[in-house]
């Protein structure tokens, strides 16, 4: 594994991380506890550090429930924790932006993590308009002064947001997560640029652009999961043309998809670290190969020696 700093928080990440998403139920799979501990333990095993939940990713901060019942039972330092907040899922989704309402959220999945801080706490994928509050983020820095939160990012939901990304230190928040990938490198104009130039720390979700770069999937093919069942026929088969095409001409031959997808968003210099979901212990460890391979330099900008 190799190791970058998450832009000024110094917070030495692997360049492969774990999201989570997954653990809420939304894309075709319930988990048990035993399995999220088997997914995480192997992680670590890997040399993989960071895990990014939030706040919404199944009812009742399901994911942290399962990421915080682990780390019960494991060593909470080793870990770097990032979460979210904006949102709410019980019955249903619903936003939560009020300052009031974030307070609550916080020592919500304070709880569901049973941590006494989290690493990373990001504004999560909200207007400009509840963004730009500065109530919210004057008590997001009172939660900083009292060590619950260590450090604040912003989780833009769209990947062309410059608006929330040219104000990140002036809200001092460190760190932007933004959807990037072979596919969709849209962030590469304007948001990886300003990333560079604030020195904050890029965690890039979707890396393998919700499985479609994971080379499992041929043209015709047809999903169930709650994510991708919702996508456009022609979308769906356009994506995976310009796939196929991807991997006849780019991949290197004898190299798997999916690694190469990932060191692909890691040769970028403001990336610190991708974030792909996994269900299992064989795709935490397919990730994890991303790190080997040589469009993962050791002198990126960010490398941690």
């Amino acid at each position: 594994m190799k190791y970058r700093r998450l832009g000024k928080t110094e917070l030495k990440v692997s360049v492969v991380g774990i999201g989570t998403w997954q653990f809420g139920g939304d894309w075709g799979k319930d988990f048990t506890q035993a399995e999220v501990d088997e997914i995480l333990t192997h992680a670590k095993g890997l040399g993989i550090n960071l895990i990014d939940t939030a706040e919404c990713y199944g009812p009742h901060h399901m994911s942290e429930t399962f990421i915080g019942d682990f780390l019960t039972r494991d060593r909470r330092e080793d870990w770097v924790v990032a979460s979210k907040f904006g949102h709410q899922f019980q019955e249903s989704w619903s936003n939560a932006w009020r300052v009031d309402e974030v307070q609550v959220q916080l020592e919500q999945s304070l709880r569901a993590l049973k941590t006494d801080y989290i690493d990373l706490y990001q504004f999560h994928s909200g207007s400009d308009e509840v963004f730009a509050n500065d109530a919210l983020w004057t008590m997001l820095d009172k939660q900083v002064q009292a060590g619950k939160i260590r450090n604040l990012g912003i989780s833009i939901g769209s990947n062309d947001n410059l608006f929330q990304t040219e104000r990140a230190t002036e809200f001092n928040a460190k760190a932007i997560q933004v959807v990037y990938n072979r596919i969709n490198q849209v962030p590469e104009q304007e948001v990886l640029p300003s990333c560079l130039k604030q020195d904050l720390g890029v965690l890039a979700r979707v890396p393998l652009a919700s499985g479609y770069l994971s080379g499992k999937y041929k043209p015709g093919a047809t999903f169930e999961d709650n994510v991708r069942k919702g996508h456009a026929r022609h979308e769906i088969d356009e994506k995976l043309k310009l796939v196929e095409h991807i991997q006849q001409n780019e991949v290197p031959q004898g190299v798997g998809m999916a690694q190469w997808a990932l060191a692909w968003c890691l040769q970028h210099p403001a990336v610190s670290c991708v974030i792909p979901g996994c269900k299992s212990i064989e795709q935490v460890e397919s990730n994890a190969q991303a790190a080997t391979l040589d469009l993962v330099q050791d002198d990126h900008p960010s490398a941690w020696n």
